[in-house]
């Protein structure tokens, strides 16, 4: 027995934490697989309750020096993360501007005789005593830095934090013992050799980029702070006739709610009165309102435009649709794509690795005869420029804001690994009915083979009126069009993908009835081959064509009664609106496109003709379409099985990429990996160029990302000294060690430019 959790952590500094406890659950019996994601500030997890408790992964994660809480309701989440995130981004402002307030002058101090100022001679006199008590402040102030390296330190699971404090506190401590041998008057040192302005500047640079990740990591997460913000507060619920507010955690299943024009829709229901047009864009992305009558299903937390609704409560809490999308949406965010995997591992091992070579580079500069304060500079500069964080952050940003911007459209893509997926995939199957097609198909031909004393649509409509198939019911409908009387039957069996069959009472006696494919009547032993001629033409317009036939029960064949066809009735399906573009615009992205159906080949390909589609794969029986998804794959092709995510769910878990087509509050949530909450087929290559965009996005991060550490940190060892003479200055590596991190997240943000207009 599985279950799933999201819990809150708190106090996890940079990728390297987040990969400790990811590691460190890995390793826990009952824990099925993890997911801390730095990013969002999450770990995602499935375990088995029974191997151990939720109390008992918080207390591992905690001994780890890290806070876990289990999630609460999305709104509760929502007001407590947004208020902690104010006051953190608050708290890190005030404490970079004080340090900023003392560094300033520090740098006055320290450096401005190198670049002609005049510094007057007390100032002169007394540098290392000024420069000690400027820089103090600073270290106060990003004091919390110190205490978060130090525990990770004793807990021997080294942080970005480690990296800081060691690099700090040796430029800084290293600068006190160069003032106390001074006034002790021990030992004279050139000013040169106080490092006094390079442990403030420093920390003042990694608060300053801690500030700014602070803010733009808060706006990776718009997307799912808006879905949370749409539910309105309120419902007005009409109970004995009379109209009351109440809050919106008191609507109950079967309440009826009134909503006016303007107002939103608290909750999903089914309207029972009145005439409205609805304003659904905020959750399926359609921008012009839908009309809304009796009967229809309404969404919570869309907004009604014109008309008074009343409509009974369907679903509630975590139940409605807009719950669902935003469980999906926030577990797709905190999800990895399997490009990050390379990521995860550098991070585990990172600081560590940096402390090593950090070491290695002072030993050598000592060894190659270079003076302390020299082998100093380099050994603080590979400890400060490293950065873990920009590995973490590469990934979960760029998906962060490609679910956010997919949801926005309409399009719930529940995982990193369906982005990467729809990136690589070469060839898209459409299923058929509900599909290409409306699901909506109509009688367009009733053909007499025999004369027979009954009515043909009559004795077919008798007996489909059992059934729930698409076919059947359009059968029904046009018999009850000609008022036609529906007679009862018995022994009703339908046999999947073939057709149906019944005892029907005629005068003549009781008849079996037949009616479906030509399969079905040759498995009765009845020659379809007559009719053959009229099947054709009727097919080769696209046309579902299916045979009615009688059989004589057991005691009538003694008396001469023979097996006959009396008829054909032929039904057709619409195409849905932008079939034909959605086909032609994967054709001009290079993408194959296959057609699979329960119909014959000529229906298939008449279909497969009108929208332009290469591949027709007919006479496929529900329970077949998985297998011949597989010899497509076992082709080599990356396959994407578009369905209606209800009967074709084998298929769209055997597709590499499954995409099921949600219909009103219908979706089919737990079949495919990307959903399409409205039936536009143009959704399908959105969703896939926003795959390929935000893959993009990934690669560039995290070639940015390992780039910068790979580059950043042999500079920082001294690897141009001798060939330039220049060695890099600690605080500049700060900067940029700030600012990698930084940039990381912008390029992420610059995601929300994308134009997904031009696909719909």
């Amino acid at each position: 027995m599985k279950k799933k959790l999201i819990l809150s952590i708190e106090g996890m500094n940079c990728a390297s934490c987040a990969a400790i406890i990811e590691n460190a659950l890995k390793k826990e019996g009952g824990i099925k697989s993890v997911n801390v994601n730095f990013a969002t500030e999450k770990a995602y997890l499935e375990f088995d309750p029974n191997e151990i408790s939720i109390a008992g992964v918080q207390k591992i994660i905690e001994k780890l020096g890290y806070k876990a809480s289990e999630k609460g309701s999305e709104k509760e989440m929502e007001d407590h993360h947004k208020e902690e995130k104010i006051q953190e981004v608050k708290d890190l402002k005030i404490r970079f501007i004080i340090a900023l307030i003392f560094g300033i002058p520090l740098l006055y101090v320290s450096m401005g005789m190198m670049v002609g100022l005049y510094i007057p001679e007390i100032i002169e006199m007394n540098q290392h005593l000024i420069q000690f008590l400027l820089t103090t402040p600073v270290i106060i102030v990003a004091f919390k830095l110190y205490i978060s390296g130090l525990k990770a330190i004793l807990r021997r699971a080294p942080n970005m934090d480690s990296l800081i404090f060691i690099g700090t506190s040796a430029a800084y401590i290293y600068s006190v013992a160069i003032s106390l041998s001074t006034w002790l008057n021990i030992k004279t040192y050139g000013m040169k050799e106080l490092y006094y302005e390079i442990a403030a500047f420093i920390l003042i640079f990694i608060l300053l980029g801690k500030y700014l990740e602070a803010i733009t990591k808060g706006k990776t997460s718009e997307a799912i702070k808006k879905l949370i913000g749409l539910q309105p507060k309120e419902a007005t619920v009409i109970k004995d006739g009379q109209e009351m507010k109440i809050p919106i955690s008191e609507v109950k299943v079967g309440d009826i709610i009134l909503v006016k024009p303007g107002e939103k829709i608290p909750v999903d229901g089914i309207v029972i009165d009145g005439y409205s047009g609805v304003d659904e864009k905020a959750i399926t992305g359609e921008s012009i309102p839908v009309e809304k009558k009796k009967g229809d299903e309404v969404i919570g937390a869309t907004i009604n435009k014109t008309g008074v609704l009343r409509f009974k409560t369907t679903k509630v809490g975590k139940d409605t649709m807009l719950a669902q999308i935003i469980k999906i949406v926030e577990e797709a965010m905190g999800s990895k794509a399997p490009v990050q995997l390379l990521a995860d591992k550098v991070s585990l091992y990172f600081v560590p690795t940096v402390v090593v070579i950090a070491v290695v580079s002072f030993a050598v500069w000592i060894l190659a005869g270079h003076p302390f304060s020299f082998a100093l500079t380099a050994f603080i500069a590979v400890l400060i420029i490293a950065c873990p964080c920009a590995l973490g952050l590469a990934t979960p940003t760029a998906v962060m804001i490609g679910t956010g911007l997919a949801a926005k459209n309409g399009i719930l893509i529940k995982s990193g690994k369906a982005l990467e997926i729809a990136h690589d995939l070469n060839m898209v199957i459409f299923d058929k009915t509900g599909t290409l097609t409306k699901g909506e198909p109509v009688v367009t031909d009733v053909v007499e083979i025999t004369n027979t004393r009954f009515n043909i649509l009559q004795i077919a409509a008798s007996i489909e009126k059992n059934s729930e198939h698409p076919l059947a019911q359009a059968i029904v409908n046009k018999a009850k069009e000609k008022n036609l009387a529906l007679s009862e039957v018995e022994g009703f069996q339908a046999i999947p993908g073939h057709g149906v069959t019944a005892d029907l009472s005629t005068k003549g006696g009781i008849k079996k009835i037949l009616f479906g494919t030509r399969k079905l009547m040759t498995d009765n032993r009845i020659n379809p081959s007559l009719i053959e001629e009229k099947m054709i033409v009727l097919e080769d317009q696209g046309k579902t064509a299916m045979i009615l036939a009688q059989t004589p029960l057991r005691n009538e064949i003694s008396n001469g009664a023979s097996k006959e066809i009396i008829g054909i009735i032929a039904v057709a399906d619409t195409l849905k609106d932008y079939s034909k573009e959605a086909v032609k615009m994967l054709h001009k992205m290079g993408k194959k496109v296959a057609i699979i159906t329960g119909d014959n080949k000529r229906v298939g390909q008449a279909i497969a003709q009108q929208v332009g589609i290469d591949r027709v794969l007919a006479e496929v029986l529900p329970q077949e379409k998985s297998a011949e998804i597989k010899k497509l794959q076992s082709e080599g092709n990356i396959v994407a099985m578009v369905g209606d995510g209800i009967n074709d769910a084998p298929a769209l878990a055997q597709a590499d990429l499954g995409i099921a087509l949600g219909s009103g509050t219908d979706v089919a949530i737990e079949t495919g990996e990307i959903v399409l909450i409205k039936d536009d087929l143009r959704d399908v290559i959105t969703a896939i160029d926003l795959s390929r965009y935000t893959l993009n996005k990934i690669k560039q991060n995290l070639f940015w990302a390992f780039f910068y550490n790979i580059v950043g940190i042999p500079v920082a060892a001294g690897v141009l000294y001798p060939f330039t003479g220049w060695l890099l200055n600690p605080a500049i590596a700060a900067l940029a060690m700030a600012f990698s991190s930084v940039s990381v997240l912008l390029n992420s943000l610059s995601m929300n430019f994308y134009n997904t207009d031009s696909f719909s």
